[in-house]
């Protein structure tokens, strides 16, 4: 890829040297910063050299032809963006500059009052074109391997694994137990590979019916079911020429997985309704906590799919395998959830890191970061004790038997409820327990 630049810079390339500088007085008053060359030999000594983000280039040139260059220039500049000066307005030059990539084409003297609205117009485009850049960059960062938290070797086991299939186009199966961070290893997978500034896609089948997965994948006909209104696009062809990420692939119903085979042996699927193929190109990135080889046994879950979806396959240790990683988690959460509540982040104290770690964790990172969020959002000041944690965790860190918990259990939901201003359907979020479970509690401890 060619330079890119952060000023309004502008390159006129034309061979005569009267309209050239014309046409750079005129330009600079806008506020532009233009640069001239009398052919694209210098032209390419500019580019090489300093950059630029708009073109003004001549088509009938000493050295070549300005229309042949455009494709030449995008092909190594594709960020630039190119107008030609075209002199009698020939509409088949102008024609094919527009399909090598040229941005506009005017005719000389006749468009001259053209010229300054159509490089703002061009102008907003680059500038558009380069915040997209930055996005993608930033993106990137966001979900890249580097972004994953951990230094014990089981994280680093499957981080290299991971980063060793991202370059490639193959199938990867990720497994674990839920909540151990899949969908981020999917994200990272993606953003580290070829289809990176593709569409990234990610469904949990288990969050369908088998009707409503089929076709959310695969799409519909209008009428091929009733309230099918109009024709729908599926998540596959909306995910084409970059990936889907199928989370749960172990509860997809036997009769979906049949057409998922297709598409990864074929590319190919048909719409419900319709009796027409479609072709999609896409990487399938799945994800299961289930074991598949006895769901195979069971009747479950096709071979055949099992093979061709575990063509290699990642496992992703739950928490509790890597409590050396469950400080820094910790730590990251709490700067995070400090932002996000407008709160200084709180130091958190080793007694607090301590029961972290001797705790269990069976819904993994998701648990620890519910945990965390709690947390900070009850705590009064700029620390985090054992205290600050919710009863089972004090619990497991203090060894108290289940009899000794009811107090603990009466004052944490009392915090968290006068936290919420008695707002009990968030109360019950953050405590993580079902809205009637927080009823009987309030109940029980006589909290109402």
């Amino acid at each position: 890829m060619g330079k890119i630049t952060h000023l309004n810079n502008i390159l006129i390339i034309d061979d005569e040297d009267k309209l050239r500088q014309l046409l750079k007085r005129i330009i600079s008053l806008e506020g532009f910063d233009v640069t001239g060359a009398a052919s694209l030999h210098d032209a390419e000594i500019i580019l090489q050299k300093e950059g630029t983000d708009i073109i003004l280039c001549d088509v009938k040139l000493p050295d070549g032809n300005g229309v042949d260059f455009v494709r030449t220039l995008k092909a190594k500049y594709p960020a630039v963006e190119i107008i030609l000066l075209t002199a009698y307005g020939n509409i088949p030059d102008g024609v094919q500059a527009m399909r090598n990539g040229a941005f506009d084409y005017i005719t000389k003297g006749d468009d001259n009052d053209k010229i300054i609205p159509l490089l703002h117009r061009a102008m907003e485009k680059v500038h558009l074109s380069k915040k997209l850049e930055q996005l993608q960059k930033q993106v990137g960062q966001h979900y890249s391997f580097e972004s994953i938290i951990g230094e014990s070797a089981e994280i680093k086991e499957a981080i290299s694994l991971a980063r060793k299939v991202a370059t490639t186009d193959t199938t990867v199966l990720l497994t674990g137990e839920t909540g151990t961070g899949k969908e981020v290893f999917a994200q990272a997978i993606h953003h580290s590979g070829l289809r990176f500034n593709k569409t990234f896609i990610a469904v949990n089948c288990s969050a369908f019916s088998k009707e409503l997965l089929e076709s959310e994948l695969f799409g519909h006909k209008a009428g091929a079911f009733t309230g099918a209104i109009r024709d729908k696009k599926g998540l596959f062809e909306e995910a084409n020429h970059g990936t889907i990420f199928l989370d749960e692939i172990g509860e997809m119903a036997i009769e979906l997985q049949a057409k998922l085979l297709r598409v990864l042996e074929s590319g190919e699927f048909i719409k419900v309704g319709d009796t027409k193929t479609n072709k999609v190109n896409v990487r399938i990135i799945a994800a299961t906590n289930r074991n598949l080889q006895k769901e195979m046994e069971a009747g479950h879950f096709r071979s055949d799919l099992f093979y061709r979806i575990s063509v290699f396959t990642v496992f992703l240790p739950a928490l509790r395998e890597r409590a050396k990683d469950i400080p820094a988690l910790a730590r990251y959460f709490a700067g995070l959830f400090a932002a996000k509540t407008n709160k200084p982040v709180p130091v958190l104290q080793k007694d607090y890191l301590d029961a972290l770690q001797q705790y269990q964790w069976p819904g993994n990172i998701r648990e620890l970061k519910n945990v965390i969020e709690r947390s900070v959002i009850l705590n009064e000041n700029s620390l985090l004790t054992a205290a600050n944690l919710p009863a089972e965790l004090q619990n497991e860190a203090s060894g108290f038997s289940a009899f000794d918990l009811a107090g603990v259990e009466k004052s944490h939901i009392h915090k968290v409820l006068k936290h919420t201003n008695g707002n009990k359907t968030e109360a019950a979020r953050l405590l993580n327990i079902g809205l009637t479970t927080l009823y009987r509690k309030i109940e029980e401890y006589q909290l109402s």
